[in-house]
């Protein structure tokens, strides 16, 4: 397929190269980062966009998103599909969609979830909001870039996957965290403690899967430093995204709030910004319980 690609940072650029590798023909445009390898340099987002039958964006906010759309909705041809996999508010990637179906064309919002091991790898899932055919017509790119896609719903049902999966996520990280940290003032060894909670109904992805504790369960960002697959910020971003959504629908979510509330002190005030998301053991580990009051 002919597509370009607008947003080659940390997941867009291996996202591209694997398309590119496949034998898509790539056209990509980034205001600041290096177009990779097997990628055709454009002079602009819609230099990129123009001529193409799909036209992807992985961007970093909604504002920027709708920007972008503005810019090459007008150079997309009717029929061709603007494939956002941004993280961004519910209310832009409606907004976005709706501006795309006025000039003709198909809009798809579909997040990502699997950080940039997963985009380099080409095993992301993606959460799809937008018609059936469109997800369909753009079935061979999820098939390049990811493992799985999922059609969540009308458009705006991707990004609402999304930030509920990452607020379950961000929750289950922190108890997870709080967990271990407990277990070493208990005088719980973490191999003997992950034994249990692994194999038991504390089971969790980020304790199976992306455990916390450095060599302890497969390997994850805790064994490097806690190097970010995941960035503390970016979780932070989408918790409040979260909140944001669950206020202009009047949903009820303390624990939600909580861990925003926990992961926007770590990353503005205790200098979690650039860690991983798991990076909040250490936090935990290093802190004593607050004063009864």
């Amino acid at each position: 397929m002919k597509v370009g690609f607008i947003g080659l940072g940390n997941m867009g650029a291996p996202m591209a190269r694997n398309l590119a590798a496949a034998g898509h023909d790539v056209a990509g445009f980034d205001i600041a980062a290096q177009v990779p390898e097997g990628v055709d340099a454009a002079a602009s987002a819609a230099a990129a966009a123009a001529g193409r039958e799909v036209a992807v964006t992985m961007l970093p906010d909604g504002g920027i998103l709708r920007e972008v759309a503005d810019e090459i909705i007008p150079a997309m041809g009717p029929g061709a599909i603007m494939l956002d996999c941004s993280t961004v508010d519910v209310e832009s990637a409606r907004s976005v969609a709706e501006r795309a179906r006025s000039a003709g064309v198909q809009a798809l919002d579909a997040p990502v979830s699997g950080g940039i091991g997963g985009a380099e790898a080409g095993t992301l899932t993606f959460m799809v909001g937008g018609s059936g055919d469109a997800v369909k017509a753009v079935m061979p790119l999820f098939d390049v870039m990811g493992q799985k896609a999922v059609h969540c719903g009308p458009s705006g049902n991707g990004q609402a996957a999304k930030i509920c999966n990452n607020m379950i996520l961000g929750a289950t990280m922190i108890a997870t965290c709080e967990a271990f940290a407990l277990a070493d003032k208990l005088g719980l060894d973490r191999q003997a403690m992950y034994d249990v909670v692994s194999t038991s109904s504390g089971y969790s992805w980020t304790m199976n899967a992306y455990c916390p504790a450095p060599g302890v369960g497969p390997a994850s960002p805790a064994d490097n430093d806690y190097q970010p697959g995941f960035a503390a910020e970016l979780m932070l971003k989408d918790l409040r995204l979260s909140q944001q959504a669950a206020e202009a629908v009047d949903a009820d979510t303390p624990i939600g709030a909580c861990a925003t509330g926990i992961y926007a002190a770590f990353v503005e005030d205790e200098g979690g910004r650039g860690k991983d998301f798991s990076a909040m053991l250490p936090r935990f580990a290093a802190r004593n319980r607050p004063a009864a009051r």
